[in-house]
C-alpha cells in the first residue's frame, strides 16, 4: 500500500459538498449541464456497436432507449447509495465504449441476445469483485487505477481529433475549425476568469457558443430535430437471453469478463477521484464508497444485459466536470439521473443533443479529457512514487499508447480475444495489473500474528515485533520503535467503550514486513467506525477540550511512524504503519 502522512489541507474552488443542499435552480441547471455534455456519448456508443455489428435500426432505436433510461437509473443509485450500492457521489453513469469490440463481435456472432446474455453473466463478476475488494488491495493499487485513467484519455483522443474534421459535406471549409475553436475559447476562457455562477456553467456556454457558430455555418441539423417525435417510446425489441451457453458464449466470455474487470479498474479510479474533488479538506478515502461505486456498476451492467442493451460503466468525465463547477452535491446527481430518465422518453430532445455538430462536442471532450488526464496523474503521484511504481506506470502507459497506434506487433496481437489489445485502457491495464501481481508474488515473505483487539495480547504483539526487528538486524531503538507504535495503534482502535468490546470481540491480524529500509506493520481487522487517518488531520487544528486516552495514543504515533494510512471496506478495515529506523546515536 502507498504511505503518506495525514495533511490537513483545505481544497479551493469547492463550493457545494455532497452534503450541501444548493439552490434547486443551481442543482437543476447542473444537471441540464452534465446531461447536455454527456448524451451524445451515451448514444453514440450502442448505435456505433449496433451498426458495425449489422444490426437493424429497430433494435438500435430500442437500444439506445434502454441506454439512456438504465444510465439515468445507475446515476441515481450512485448518488443516493442505498444499502452498500451506490458510491454516495455524482458520478455519472453511461455505455461503455471500452466493450465497443466485443461486443460487436458478440452481435455479429451471436446476435442481440448473445450479448445480453453476455452482459448479465459478466456483471456479476462485479458484484462479487465489490463485495471482496479489500482481497485486491495490493493489485488494483492508486498506481494501477491512475495509469488506466491516463489511459482513458490516449484511447479516446484519437476519436477526438477525428470528431473535429467531421462536417456534413458541402459546409464551408473554415466550419469545423471555427467552431470548435470557439467552444475551447469560451470554456477555457470563463473557467480560468470567471468567479461565481458564471464559471460553473463555462462548459454549457462554451458547448451553446460552438453550436451557435455551427448554425451561422449551417453544420446544425435542425431538420433531425424538427422530424423526432416530441413524446415516445420505440417499438420494443426486446431481445430476450440467450441460454444455450453454446461455444459462442464461452469462447466470448473470458473477453467480456477482463472487459469488465477494466471497466471495474476505471470505476474504482473514478471513486476515488471523485471523493479528492469533493470536500474542501482533504479526507482518507472512504473504500466502502468505492465498493459501493462498483457495486452500482454492476448493477448497471445487469440492467443493461436485462435491457438488451450495451454495458453501462461510470463517465470519468464527472470528475473534471465536478472540478470544473466546483459543485459535488448528491442532489446533482439525483437531477441528472432524472433529467436522462425523462430525456429517454422524449426523442425531440434527445435529438436536439445529438444533432450538436462533432467539431463542437470533440473540443469539449478536449478540454475535459485534458483535466482528466491531470487528475490521473494527480492519483498516481499522491503517495510518493518510487521507481517501482514510476517503472509499472511508464511501462503500462507507453504500452497502452502502442496497442492503441497498433504498432506493437499487431500481426500477433490485433485479433485477440476479438481485438480485446487494440484499446489502449485494456492494453495497459492489463500491463499495470501483471506487474504490480508479479512484485507482489516476488516479495520478501511478510511476518504475521492473529491477536485480539485487546491490551490482554500486547505481550504477543511486543514479542513478535521483537523477533521481526531482530530477524532484519534492527537494534534495540528500532524495536522499540516499533513496539511503541503498535501500542498506540491498538490502543486507537480498542477505543474507549470497554462494554461495546466485550460485547463484540474483534480479531486482528498483524503483517511486518521491510521496505526501503524501515518497517511497515499492517493491522487488519473487521471494520469500526471512525477513520484514524482523519483523526490525526484533526489533531492539527487546535483543541480547547482536553485529550481523552484515545488521542493521547493517536498524538504520540503521529511522532513514532513516518506514515499512517487507514483504509476502511465495508467489511474490513485496514491501518498500515510505516516506522523508519531512528538515525544512529552520536558519538
Amino acid at each position: 500500500m502507498p504511505f503518506m502522512r495525514p495533511e490537513n489541507v483545505e481544497r479551493e474552488g469547492v463550493r457545494y459538498e455532497p452534503d450541501d443542499k444548493p439552490p434547486r435552480a443551481l442543482t437543476f441547471g447542473l444537471g441540464v449541464q452534465f446531461t447536455i455534455l454527456s448524451i451524445a456519448g451515451v448514444v453514440l456508443t450502442p448505435a456505433i456497436v449496433i451498426r458495425a455489428a449489422g444490426g437493424s435500426e429497430v433494435y438500435l432505436t430500442w437500444a439506445v432507449f434502454a441506454a439512456v433510461a438504465v444510465s439515468g437509473v445507475t446515476t441515481i443509485l450512485q448518488a443516493v447509495r442505498v444499502g452498500r450500492v451506490g458510491a454516495g457521489y455524482v458520478l455519472l453513469m453511461g455505455t461503455s465504449g471500452a466493450f465497443i469490440a466485443v461486443c460487436v463481435t458478440a452481435l455479429a456472432r451471436g446476435g442481440p441476445a448473445m450479448l445480453a446474455t453476455l452482459v448479465v453473466i459478466s456483471s456479476l463478476f462485479q458484484f462479487a469483485l465489490a463485495a471482496r475488494l479489500s482481497l485486491l488491495r495490493r493489485v488494483l493499487t492508486p498506481t494501477v487505477a491512475g495509469t488506466v485513467i491516463m489511459l482513458i484519455a490516449v484511447t479516446v483522443m484519437p476519436i477526438v481529433f477525428d470528431m473535429l474534421e467531421e462536417v456534413p459535406e458541402g459546409a464551408p471549409p473554415l466550419a469545423a475549425p471555427i467552431c470548435a475553436l470557439a467552444t475551447v475559447l469560451v470554456i477555457t476562457g470563463l473557467a480560468l476568469k470567471a468567479t461565481g455562477p458564471l464559471r460553473l456553467w463555462a462548459p454549457v456556454i462554451g458547448v451553446a457558443a460552438g453550436s451557435a457558430v455551427a448554425g451561422l455555418f449551417g453544420v446544425y441539423d435542425a431538420d433531425a430535430v424538427a422530424r423526432a417525435a416530441w413524446i415516445g417510446i420505440p417499438n420494443s425489441d426486446w431481445p430476450g437471453l440467450d441460454l444455450s451457453f453454446g461455444p459462442v458464449f464461452w469462447a466470448l466470455l473470458p473477453a467480456f469478463v477482463f472487459v469488465t474487470l477494466v471497466g471495474a479498474i476505471e470505476t474504482i479510479g473514478d471513486s476515488v477521484a471523485i471523493q479528492r474533488v469533493s470536500w474542501r479538506r482533504s479526507r482518507a478515502v472512504d473504500f466502502r464508497a468505492v465498493q459501493g461505486a462498483v457495486a452500482a456498476d454492476g448493477t448497471g451492467n445487469l440492467l443493461s444485459g436485462l435491457a438488451g442493451t450495451v454495458p453501462n460503466t461510470t463517465y470519468s468525465s464527472s470528475i473534471a466536470i465536478t472540478e470544473l463547477t466546483g459543485v459535488a452535491a448528491r442532489r446533482v446527481g439525483v437531477a441528472i439521473g432524472i433529467i436522462y430518465v425523462a430525456l429517454a422518453f422524449l426523442p425531440k430532445a434527445l435529438a436536439a443533443v445529438v444533432a450538436i455538430p462533432a467539431p463542437v462536442s470533440a473540443a469539449y471532450l478536449l478540454v475535459i479529457l485534458s483535466m482528466l488526464f491531470v487528475q490521473g496523474l494527480r492519483m498516481v503521484v499522491q503517495d510518493g512514487i518510487d521507481y517501482r511504481k514510476g517503472l509499472v506506470v511508464g511501462i503500462s502507459f507507453w504500452a497502452g499508447v502502442g496497442f492503441q497506434s497498433g504498432v506493437i506487433f499487431p500481426e500477433y496481437f490485433s485479433q485477440v480475444a476479438g481485438g480485446l489489445l487494440q484499446n489502449g485502457m485494456t492494453a495497459g491495464g492489463l500491463v499495470a495489473i501483471l506487474m504490480t501481481l508479479i512484485m507482489e508474488l516476488t516479495a520478501p515473505r511478510r511476518s504475521r500474528l492473529e491477536v485480539e483487539i485487546d491490551r490482554s495480547d500486547l505481550p504477543k504483539i511486543t514479542e513478535f515485533l521483537r523477533a521481526f526487528a531482530s530477524r532484519h538486524g534492527w537494534d534495540a531503538a528500532m524495536a522499540q520503535r516499533l513496539d511503541a507504535a503498535a501500542e498506540e495503534t491498538l490502543l486507537s482502535l480498542v477505543g474507549p467503550d470497554e462494554a461495546a468490546r466485550e460485547r463484540d470481540r474483534r480479531r486482528l491480524l498483524l503483517v511486518a514486513y521491510r521496505q526501503d529500509g524501515g518497517a511497515v506493520i499492517e493491522f487488519t481487522a473487521s471494520t469500526g467506525r471512525e477513520n484514524l487517518q482523519d483523526r490525526l488531520a484533526l489533531l492539527e487544528a487546535p483543541s480547547a477540550e482536553a485529550p481523552d486516552e484515545r488521542e493521547i495514543s493517536l498524538r504520540l504515533l503521529r511522532h513514532l511512524a513516518s506514515s499512517v494510512r487507514h483504509t476502511q471496506y465495508h467489511d474490513t478495515e485496514i491501518v498500515t504503519v510505516r516506522v523508519d529506523a531512528p538515525p544512529p546515536a552520536a558519538g
